[in-house]
């Protein structure tokens, strides 16, 4: 093998080094982490401030607690590239080597998206040790991999990136101008977690026989606390879940949703959607369950049936000073929204409150987007039009166009809501049609949809004999003499 002389990064390096650009979702293994596989690249900037070399601290801020690791390949960029095409686009890179996109979850919620923030402090992007020139390496068969404390954590390859190098250099240049020296960030696999002050942080990059060598990165405690101006460091269960890769591997408790998801089996499911909505809250009702129906409701989708396990959102009353604090960046109303799961129904608490929106255009397509079945809420919706015209049904109480924070607080999630009238906990299955909106406690499922089926069999029957111009009378409800002339009719529909 020809021999290659790597050039180490240093505080020069850096000195020279442009803008820094990084790619949210790349490998199969994250996206399948995340719940999402994105159709295009999408990208957020880092400071060049937030560059540093191997073997450099990193401060985990006053105040924080979930400091991000993400071991990724870098980029450099060697020459100008304007509107490339993805054949040239590897030409203009002159060199790979090891990074790490370090980023605090406390503050995502102040970036609405950006990561500048989260993801921009000092030291938040380390790179090196070592540069491997472009023209050495197929950008196909890299190899990353991520230890914390001396543990390997991510193991991975370029092989089947969803979006290959070539195509992020050309891509990013066709609205921007990639110069010498910019750093392109490319994704980090499955395995990203969280580190603590004393932890020790190790990304390296292979080219077969070539290495960067490895990035060692050493995570401080801050001192200096927060301002009181400006956002200061806040976090939810939401975040340190995204922050760990899971709920049980940040220490979490299972979401009743979760916990349920067995008792919405495809079989169950393809049952209820067999029967009606009527014969469904009659066989409820002989249960003692009368307060079950969602009420009040119209439907942008009133030819659609849906069948779903219910993911839940609470409004409270809105309270200026506590609109400051929860109605702004990645909220409730946002976190349910981009959490909820293929075939879930997200349900609203909204009070019953029709004055002012509790869902528009772009989060309904957002929810659609990920795989629910419907959204549900007593409150109003935004932007009518546009969230009519989806397939994805919503319930909802009247169209109105202000927005939330005239009336609401988007407070918790996955917790025991109200909603039209109905208690509606996480888990509950919620059918939904033309003629209404019952919620099926999971525990009588089964043996309520078995009832059902029986129960529409005998209906059938009865509007046969209708038709044929028997009286109601002893037929509706059946008594002895009709019931042992159903069972003549069941036993002569098996046969056939």
């Amino acid at each position: 093998m020809r021999r290659v002389l790597l050039e180490q990064v240093n505080e020069d390096t850096l000195a020279s080094a442009g803008k820094v650009v990084a790619v949210h979702i790349n490998y199969p293994s994250r996206a399948a982490q995340r719940g999402r596989t994105p159709s295009q690249p999408s990208y957020f900037l880092k400071p060049s401030s937030s560059l540093a070399v191997s073997g450099s601290p990193v401060e985990r801020p006053a105040g924080c607690e979930l400091l991000g690791y993400e071991g990724e390949i870098a980029l450099v960029i060697g020459k100008a590239a304007r509107r490339v095409g993805i054949e040239d686009a590897w030409s203009h890179v002159a060199a790979v080597t090891a990074s790490n996109d370090l980023g605090v979850y406390d503050l995502r919620y102040a970036d609405k998206g950006s990561n500048v923030r989260s993801k921009g402090g000092d030291g938040f992007t380390p790179v090196g040790p070592a540069l491997i020139p472009a023209d050495a390496v197929d950008p196909a068969r890299l190899r990353i991999r991520t230890w914390h404390n001396g543990e390997l954590v991510q193991d991975d390859t370029t092989e089947d990136l969803l979006f290959p190098f070539a195509l992020l250099v050309a891509d990013l240049s066709q609205l921007l101008t990639l110069e010498e020296g910019d750093i392109i960030l490319t994704g980090t696999p499955a395995g990203a977690s969280v580190a603590k002050p004393g932890d020790v942080l190790e990304v390296e990059v292979f080219a077969g026989e070539l290495t960067t060598g490895r990035l060692v990165t050493t995570v401080e405690e801050g001192t200096t606390p927060f301002a009181d101006f400006g956002a200061r460091p806040k976090v939810d269960d939401l975040q340190r879940e995204e922050a760990y890769g899971s709920r049980e591997a940040a220490g979490l408790p299972a979401l009743a949703s979760a916990a349920v998801a067995t008792s919405l089996s495809p079989e169950l499911k393809a049952k209820l959607e067999s029967v009606a909505t009527a014969t469904l809250s009659a066989q409820m009702r002989k249960r003692g369950l009368d307060n079950v129906s969602v009420d009040g409701l119209q439907a942008t989708r009133p030819d659609r049936r849906v069948v779903g396990l219910a993911r839940t959102l609470r409004y409270v009353p809105n309270r200026e000073d506590l609109f400051k604090t929860h109605g702004g960046g990645f909220n409730a109303q946002k976190r349910a929204i981009d959490s909820v799961n293929e075939g879930e129904i997200l349900v609203m608490e909204a009070r019953g409150e029709k004055g002012t929106g509790t869902v528009g255009d772009i989060l309904a397509l957002r929810a659609q987007v990920r795989g629910a079945a419907a959204i549900i809420t007593d409150g109003g919706v935004r932007d009518y039009t546009a969230v009519a015209g989806l397939e994805m049904p919503t319930y909802f109480a009247n169209p109105h166009p202000a927005v939330l924070g005239r009336r609401h607080i988007p407070w918790d999630t996955d917790i025991t809501i109200a909603c039209g009238g109905a208690t509606v906990q996480p888990g509950d299955i919620i059918v939904a049609d033309a003629d209404g909106i019952l919620v099926i406690p999971p525990a009588i499922a089964e043996e309520l949809v078995e009832d059902c089926i029986q129960q529409e069999k005998e209906e059938t029957f009865i509007l046969e004999m209708v038709r044929e111009g028997n009286s109601v009378d002893g037929l509706y409800p059946m008594n002895a003499e009709w019931q042992a002339r159903y069972k003549e009719w069941e036993a002569g529909k098996t046969d056939d």
